[in-house]
């Protein structure tokens, strides 16, 4: 475990181990990250309770948000992404959200259109 973690927030996760979200949950357990699991779905993965994104959880100190949520469901949650204050939020495959974009842009959120199981595999992370 790295001195320097840095809390990803999986945004959509699943317990369904053939979905992208799950498979990111799992590689960042694997590499050691710490991570939080948010979802619409009520849930429990690699012995972590998923928070209810229904319910807006505070969670402090949010580098990275990773959605898993489709472009146009994800509408309903912009505010609640920027309300985390992350340092950058990734919009993997399906997910691009050019409000939400351009909303994180404007407050110095960096923005990553990008696979995070392909960052985590690559170092990129």
């Amino acid at each position: 475990m790295s001195e320097n973690k840095k809390l990803t927030v999986v945004l959509g996760a699943t317990t369904d181990p053939s979905r992208y979200a799950y498979l990111a949950a799992e590689r960042l357990r694997n590499q050691g990250e710490s991570f939080e699991l948010v979802s619409i779905k009520k849930g429990e993965l690699f012995e972590q309770e998923f928070l209810d994104l229904k319910t807006k959880p505070k969670i402090e100190n949010v580098h990275t948000v990773t959605l898993y949520i489709g472009t146009t469901r994800l509408e309903e949650w912009i505010e609640y992404v920027l309300s985390l204050q992350p340092k950058r939020i990734i919009f993997n495959p399906g997910t691009e959200n050019m409000e939400l974009a351009q909303a994180a842009q404007a407050q110095g959120i960096e923005t990553v259109f990008g696979c995070t199981l392909v960052m985590l595999s690559t170092g990129q992370y």
